[in-house]
Parts: C-alpha cells; structure tokens; sequence
C-alpha cells in the first residue's frame, strides 16, 4: 500500500480556507485513537452535527456565565490557597489542577468524597489521557504508551465514570423521562466533591456532557466504550488546553515584567487587556502547533495548492498565524495591542474554524468584543479568571528554580514553571 500524499499549507488564507472545506475529515488524532476515536472532535458528518448540535447546549453564553463568575472563582481561590500560603507553586501542575476542577463538572465527572487525594487520582488520570491524545507528538515507546493509557481509561471507569452515570440515571428516573431536554438547561454541581442527592424528584439534574449523552442514549446509541472516551476527551481537553494557554501567558507578561512593568500592573486590574493577554499568547502559541485532515474528495486551496482524494493535508498554524500579510512585520513577537483587519480573530486560527471550530473557546477565552466596547455582562474566559487571581497574589518566577520545557513532547510545552508568592 502506498504511502498517502503529503501536502503542508503554511499561509493564514490558505489554512482559513481549508477549516472551510467540509471534505477534509480530521486526521490529527489517528494516532491517539486509544483515547480518541469515535470522539467529538474526531466525527465527521452527520454523525459530528448530530452530536455537536446536542452537546452546544451546553456552551451557550449563560452557562458561561455561571462557570466564569459562580463556580470557578471559588475553585481558583481553593486551588490558589495553599501555594500562596506555603510562597510558592509550580505553575504546570497548578494550572492543569485548576482547569481540571472546572472541566470536570463540564464533563460530568463526580467526585462526592472531595479529598485532596481523590483530585489527586483523578489529576493522574487526566495527564495519562494527555499523553494518549497527543501521542503522535510522543517521543518515547508510544505502543507501551498506548498500553499504559488503555488501563489507566479502564480504572478511571471503574473509579469514575461508572459511579457519575448511576447518579445520573438515578436523577433521570426522578424525573419525566420525555423532559430529556431539561438536563442541558438545569444548575450544574457547584464544586469539586459535590454531588446532589440522587433521591426524590426535587434532585437537580447537573448541567454537563454525560448528563446531555445519558438523556439522549435513545437516540444516540452510543456503546459504553465511546461515552467512556467522550467524557476522557472532554475531561482533557477542557484542561489541558486552557492549563497550557494559562501557563503560556504568565510567561509572556514576566518577560514584559523586566521591561515593560506597568503592562503587569495593569493585567491586575484591566481584565480587557489581561485577556487580550491571552489571545495573543494562544495565536502565537496554538495549544497543538499543527491540524490534519484526510482529503475525502478532490479540492483547491489558495496559492493555488491542488489537494488530491485521499491526500493528508497539514495546517501549519505556527506560520499561519505569524502570517505577516495579515498580522504585521512584528508578527512573531507578543503585543497585546496589536491592530488587526477586518474578520481576524484576535487568537489567529488557534480555535480552529468551521464544523471543527473549538466547542469551548468561549469559555476558555471570553468573547471577542471586536473593538467594540465591553459592557458588564462581557465574558472573559476562565483563563483571564484563574490569571488575574494568580497575578494579584504577586506571582513571579522561582529565581533559584528556572523553568524547563517538556522534552517529552515536541508541541513546546512547559515542563516546570516554578514560581514564588510574596509572603
């Protein structure tokens, strides 16, 4: 069997375009398909517009709302207390801990016991799914890897998953079963270890992905193993994401610190600029450098680039998004006050665009104003949250410990980040 043909796009008109195209099938997670397959972002088709149509219910701007200003703040205040206490944390594990908190109640993920040691195995979890979402950027033994990942899904069903779908069957037969709909429209559980009662009929239905997959599963008809990795995948891509573009960030405003100091000052308190803070460090630095797609049909791209049936097309966004024809001579250095044409978002391609646009990006990010003025009901992201409340504790970096880059990854993540928190 022949090798497919490669074909690399590096120009952000070429790669808007190709996010356009509705024949291109996504291709980047072929190898992470332990964690991966049959998973949102790896549908196509109807199969992808059934499922997403459902799940959108869930990201919609008052649901964001609830997460940004109810329940995360106190989950960051939580996570943040004991690090500023001791005068210091490590910023990578801090911030996938943080993120995690929230994605779990998206998820649908219980934890009714609310001890540290319980956050902690399910953060064991969510760094092994990492790695086996992201395995074609492994660079150790991916097949043990792969192995290591397929055991570590199956106890967390077992200690996890299983635990969270009983309650919510049991929440579901208090309810009118023909209301499944109310489910993506009622409160969701406000905090890491909380669950409501699963008895009587007065019990809320929580607000997340499994809830939503569970009163659908007539006409889903999903087998146990894909709700298994749709709630993984939920679980890590809420986190990671968010962890890395908040880790990513705070990088970027200490190296303003040495020489642009008011610009610190001033993410303390002008949460619009903190935000743009975190746009441009997601354009410069898209959590995956790269995304893939399987030619499903003959297409032409600008340049003009001919893409046959069959081909595997790369989207380079690390060039299309320094791409200087649409964001300047300075387009690889960091400015938050970048001007920018017409229909650009401020984070570049980073979300992805089309069908495969990035569900959560909104919640993550905030909205995009696009210079219009904000208002008080302006959103954010829980990325600006979590970094306003880390910056106003006095966070800077550990100068006796400095940071080190993943090495076993080669998408240039943060290995460590340790900093220090005035006492």
């Amino acid at each position: 069997m022949s090798e497919p043909i490669e074909i690399t796009v590096s120009t952000y008109h070429q790669a808007r375009e190709a996010f356009r195209q509705k024949e291109l099938r996504q291709a980047l997670y072929d190898e992470g398909e332990v964690v991966m397959a049959d998973v949102l972002v790896n549908l196509h088709g109807d199969a992808h517009r059934a499922r997403r149509r459902l799940e959108n219910r869930l990201f919609r701007k008052d649901t964001h709302r609830l997460y940004e200003r109810d329940y995360f703040p106190p989950v960051v205040a939580a996570t943040l207390a004991p690090h500023i206490a001791a005068g210091r944390a490590e910023l990578v594990t801090l911030s996938h801990e943080l993120m995690m908190n929230l994605a779990a109640l998206t998820a649908g993920v219980d934890r009714p016991l609310g001890t540290r040691a319980e956050t902690m195995r399910l953060y064991e979890f969510l760094m092994i799914f990492i790695q086996g979402a992201t395995l074609a950027h492994y660079t150790g033994d991916r097949a043990a890897k792969r192995e290591e990942v397929a055991r570590a899904m199956s106890e967390f069903d077992e200690e996890f998953l299983k635990p969270s779908i009983e309650r919510r069957r049991a929440l579901l037969a208090a309810h009118n079963p023909s209301a499944a709909g109310a489910v993506s429209a009622g409160p969701a559980t406000t905090g890491a270890g909380s669950a409501s009662s699963a008895s009587g009929s007065g019990a809320e239905l929580p607000r997340d992905v499994l809830s939503t997959l569970l009163a659908n599963e007539d006409n889903l008809h999903l087998p146990p193993d894909v709700v298994l990795r749709e709630i993984c995948f939920f679980l890590l891509a809420g986190a990671h994401t968010s962890a890395t573009a908040f880790v990513r960030t705070l990088h970027h405003l200490f190296v303003l610190l040495e020489s642009h100091p008011n610009h610190v000052a001033r993410a303390c308190h002008d949460q619009m600029f903190l935000q743009r803070c975190v746009h441009e460090t997601v354009r410069l630095q898209p959590s995956s450098p790269v995304a893939m797609r399987w030619a499903l049909a003959d297409l032409d791209l600008p340049g003009p680039v001919h893409v046959p049936r069959g081909a595997r097309l790369t989207i380079d966004l690390m060039s299309a998004n320094r791409d200087p024809e649409v964001f300047g001579d300075n387009a690889s250095e960091f400015d938050p006050h970048r001007e920018l044409p017409p229909g650009v978002a401020p984070w570049g391609l980073s979300f992805g665009l089309g069908m495969h646009a990035c569900i959560g990006q909104d919640l993550a990010a905030g909205l995009d104003p696009m210079g219009r003025d904000v208002g008080d009901d302006h959103l954010y992201g829980l990325v600006p949250v979590a970094l306003r409340a880390v910056l106003d504790a006095g966070a800077r970096p550990d100068p006796s410990d400095p940071p080190t880059i993943d090495l076993a990854s080669t998408r240039g993540y943060w290995g460590r980040y340790p900093v220090v928190f005035p006492r």
